[in-house]
């Protein structure tokens, strides 16, 4: 299961399941508050993001707002 976690994601596809635009993601990775992306080859423009890490992200997002609601 954990290899199905790890495929790679590219840009629409984090945008699609976070709700978030391309420029809100660099502004939270600038900022450490979300997954760094990584170069799929050298030299190359494209990058992408590890599912887990996104599905990771979205986890504690959701802990957070269940924190709050409890508070």
């Amino acid at each position: 299961m954990a290899d199905q976690l790890d495929r790679i994601c590219k840009l629409p596809e984090v945008q699609n399941l976070t709700g978030l635009s391309s420029s809100r993601i660099y502004a939270l990775m600038a900022e450490g508050n979300f997954p760094s992306n990584f170069k799929l080859s050298p030299g190359g423009r494209a990058s992408g993001w590890l599912l887990s890490d996104v599905n990771k992200y979205l986890a504690g997002r959701a802990s957070e707002r269940s924190q709050c609601v409890a508070a």
